[in-house]
């Protein structure tokens, strides 16, 4: 019995698939970790959903931003963009089944025995765990309730408010939960966000940093995986941090790793987010960077 973790899929089915295939993946006896957008801007969205959740029963997956969108898509599909790839899914006769599915799933996850979280973005640098586990409870729920469902979505996109606060209510409160969750890559000490900043930790704005940098950081003493910032390419030079997007689906890499060993694949991608086929002399090897 194995678990790993894998990068940003967005879409990219080809990639994931070799990865699987070359830790000889056993849905009956090992267990995948998402760290979310599983879809949006690759080739095969539809079909990395439908492969996923004929193995859902083996799958731990949290949500990324390009997944709350395709879930905002479906109740209105005036929300899709030109450089979404997400029509497929909303057309396809299983959309009902796949994205009920799907909003089902945790913003955040953790692994008590590990001390390990799974998160899309990351976690704010002036909560603690249960602070943000309570938090992602707050919007997971939004997102299970009928009632509460699409009033989450109607008030889900922007950029306020950027700092959290005790006394926020409403859309307001879940929105800025999200952000943090699903979108953050700089903010400050006290959590407030910039959410402008998409490339690496020295184009921080002054008074920012990279989320997991902050000395005073609340959750230094946990392990934490994660995805969303490609521009680091995998590297945060952050003990028991580990960020696994890598950007496939920008003809880069996707990245699997070991939970609890360490150790890491990559399958190189083309620029239209299918795996590359390297010869078997060449296969990249295992690091030995550990949790």
């Amino acid at each position: 019995m194995a678990t790993y973790a894998v990068g940003d899929l967005q879409g990219c089915l080809d990639p994931l698939k070799c990865l699987l295939e070359r830790v000889a993946f056993d849905p009956h006896k090992d267990t995948l970790w998402l760290v979310g957008d599983l879809v949006n801007r690759g080739p095969q969205s539809l079909e990395t959903l439908r492969f996923l959740y004929g193995i859902r029963q083996s799958l731990v997956c949290v949500l990324g931003n390009h997944d709350l969108h395709l879930l905002a898509a479906w109740q209105n599909v005036e929300r899709l963009k030109k450089s979404d790839t997400l029509d497929e899914i909303l057309a396809a006769p299983d959309c009902v089944e796949l994205l009920e599915w799907l909003r089902q799933q945790k913003l955040l996850h953790y692994d008590e025995q590990r001390n390990l979280a799974l998160v899309h973005a990351g976690l704010p640098p002036q909560w603690s765990l249960r602070k943000a586990l309570k938090c992602a409870a707050e919007v997971e729920q939004a997102l299970r309730d009928d009632n509460l469902f699409g009033p989450y979505l109607d008030g889900m996109y922007g950029n306020e408010p950027v700092k959290w606060n005790n006394d926020l209510t409403g859309a307001a409160r879940l929105r800025v939960i999200t952000n943090y969750f699903t979108r953050m890559r700089f903010c400050t000490a006290e959590g407030k966000l910039d959410l402008k900043g998409k490339e690496g930790i020295e184009t921080a704005p002054p008074g920012y940093a990279p989320w997991f940098k902050h000395k005073t950081r609340k959750t230094r003493n946990l392990k934490i995986i994660f995805g969303h910032w490609a521009a680091l390419e995998g590297q945060c030079d952050e003990p028991g941090v580990f960020a696994l997007d890598t950007g496939c689906v920008w003809g880069s890499a996707m990245t699997l790793m070991n939970v609890d060993t360490g150790e890491q694949l990559r399958c190189d991608c083309d620029e239209q987010g299918h795996a590359k086929t390297p010869p078997p002399t060449t296969a990249s090897q295992p690091a030995s960077t550990a949790p």
